[in-house]
């Protein structure tokens, strides 16, 4: 059997089959199972194919991508699934809902249900299907290709950067630099900040539905998100969590009890006034090739709350957030990174842990434990 992570493709359209499917086959590391023109004909196929992966449309006849979900959760099908739709209007209430039903992940087709131009998301895709695919195989107790293992499948190929960058992931032990120095010690949390990327829409609802109900200590979360989807994504947490969660406006105060999420495409800041805290939004340039950017949340948190912040970095790839996770640990805060074995991309945490800003990894399944309990400590 071969140790790539094989991709389901499930699409009523036979072009975005074929070029997903390229798109797929030209990633070292990944592989096509099967494909099928909608959720009947995934069924038929999850058996006999054992994807790792499924790459699933949502507007399909027969059998549509929230149906084919339903099913796959009634059968106990536990293959990961990432949406890749252009669904208009509703687009945001159905991607939501079918996060709901257990899709892990979605990224967006770039112009409508048939997109030529598929190759602009691409390596946003790529990214997903290699994380949660390559997540699945290790869950299962199955090998995952690295560099050194994989035999191109042709002379000219060469590795993809995306494709390094995951398998070099699993590679040499981490030997993390020296700790920055603090300029005081921690004391009692006022504020927790989160940042998180690929992975973060099942992460979030891991750790909020278990976040306890008297956590008296505001949250503020940058996860990276198209703009027009946070609202939605934010009102789908707010229905599984203790506190209450909503998409942030600028200007809306920071209080305890409450969880605020970056809207898509828009700088998320604090502000500390005399009549307390407020978070501001802008359309500065992206900073570590995002916007929102945890990198900005953190500096302003620790601008603006010194040493009585906790900076949480969880799965994600690339580095967002790394550089100023360390600005809250070197002014005195608490600092936790989301574990190896638990994120579905050990990219910013382990750069974060690279880097000597990670005081403590903390699994997923922990995490809303250890926010807890840091946060509650008296100091």
């Amino acid at each position: 059997m071969s140790d790539e992570i094989s991709v389901l493709i499930v699409d009523d359209s036979a072009l975005m089959r074929n070029l997903i499917g390229r798109m797929v086959e030209d990633t070292p590391g990944l592989v096509v199972a099967e494909k099928a023109m909608n959720g009947l004909f995934a069924l038929q196929k999850i058996q006999r194919a054992e994807p790792d992966v499924i790459c699933l449309d949502l507007e399909m006849p027969e059998m549509n991508g929230i149906e084919f979900l339903k099913e796959r959760k009634k059968r106990g099908i536990n293959v990961p699934v990432v949406i890749l739709s252009s669904v208009a209007a509703k687009g945001a209430e159905i991607t939501m809902e079918a996060l709901s039903l257990g899709a892990s992940d979605f990224v967006q087709k770039p112009s409508g249900s048939i997109s030529e131009d598929i190759h602009v998301v691409k390596e946003t895709l790529i990214t997903k299907l290699l994380g949660y695919g390559g997540a699945h195989r290790r869950q299962q107790g199955k090998k995952v290709l690295t560099p050194s293992e994989y035999t191109p499948k042709s002379p000219s190929e060469k590795q993809s950067d995306i494709a390094v960058h995951f398998k070099l992931a699993a590679a040499a032990p981490i030997t993390p630099a020296q700790a920055p120095a603090r300029a005081r010690s921690p004391a009692n949390t006022e504020i927790i900040a989160i940042g998180i990327s690929t992975g973060g829409p099942d992460a979030l609802r891991v750790v909020f539905a278990k976040l306890d109900a008297d956590l008296r200590v505001p949250i503020v979360v940058v996860q990276h998100m198209p703009a027009g989807f946070t609202m939605e994504f934010a009102k789908s947490l707010d229905r599984i969590c203790p506190l209450d969660v909503k998409e942030v406006e600028d200007g809306d105060p920071i209080i305890p009890g409450r969880i605020l999420i970056a809207q898509g495409n828009k700088h998320l800041e604090v502000e500390k006034k005399v009549s307390g805290a407020v978070a501001r939004l802008s359309d500065n340039p992206l900073v570590s090739g995002h916007r929102p950017s945890a990198d900005v949340l953190f500096a302003s948190v620790a601008m603006s709350y010194s040493n009585h912040a906790l900076g949480v970095i969880m799965t994600g790839m690339g580095r967002d957030g790394a550089q100023h996770l360390g600005t809250i640990y070197k002014e005195g805060g608490i600092t936790l990174g989301q574990d190896e074995p638990s994120a579905v991309v050990y990219g910013m945490p382990r750069v974060a842990y690279e880097l000597g800003h990670v005081m403590e990894q903390v699994s997923l399944d922990n995490m809303a434990r250890r926010i807890c309990e840091v946060a509650k400590t008296k100091r």
